[in-house]
């Protein structure tokens, strides 16, 4: 009943932020990350009430999904960006591989919420106010709010990891771990900062 409430739930949130977009005609950039944070953060938590390979299961059927609405341009909310990306199908896979990396929820939890949370936000901060604070890396804009947005985001959910899951991380590596998510969402071309910056946080906390 989970997993079908869970699939459900994804199915709402798609179609209904859609049809919101569509209907006000949201800003590309804002309209993608929006769904990015609420997807994003309903995902975090799946393992608290999923089993590790139903997660897998979502993970596949999203990447699907995702390929499938980017050829036939089905959810626009999500697609009409731009630049070149890749970036909703390598949500779709941070999502089941960070399965392969921990089976510690609060993990996985922070790791997802970087994807989510610190990289929409700085997305959408960096569209609002910074314009004036832009760079280029590879081709791509990226701007020092942006940029600093992710970082204090980063910094807050390691240091709420540390609170919540009972792991009393060395200021250092809350500090190193923030900086090393961020270099990488700035390097990150073609949306790859989606896989890579969750794998860091996932990688990292499991080890420390």
């Amino acid at each position: 009943m989970a997993l079908i409430l869970t699939i459900f739930g994804i199915f709402v949130l798609l179609v209904g932020f859609e049809a919101w977009a569509r209907k006000y005609k949201l800003h590309s950039e804002f309209s993608r990350k929006f769904i990015h944070i609420i997807i994003g953060s309903f995902a975090a938590f799946w393992p608290f009430y999923l089993a590790w390979h139903w997660i897998v299961v979502i993970s596949v059927a999203f990447v699907v999904v995702v390929l499938v609405s980017k050829h036939l341009n089905i959810f626009k909310s999500i697609h009409t960006v731009e630049r070149p990306t890749w970036g909703e199908a390598f949500f779709a896979l941070a999502v089941g591989g960070l399965t392969f990396v921990t089976h510690q929820p609060w993990v996985y939890a922070v790791a997802i919420l970087h994807m989510g949370l610190a990289d929409g936000m700085a997305a959408i901060t960096g569209v609002t106010w910074g314009k004036s604070t832009r760079y280029r890396v590879f081709g791509y804009h990226k701007s020092i709010v942006g940029s600093l947005t992710f970082f204090a985001v980063s910094v807050a959910l390691l240091v709420g990891y540390s609170l919540v899951a009972l792991h009393g991380l060395h200021p250092g590596l809350i500090i190193g771990l923030a900086l090393s998510a961020t270099v990488i969402e700035n390097l990150g071309v073609y949306g790859l900062d989606n896989l890579l910056a969750p794998l860091l946080v996932g990688v990292v906390l499991t080890l420390a």
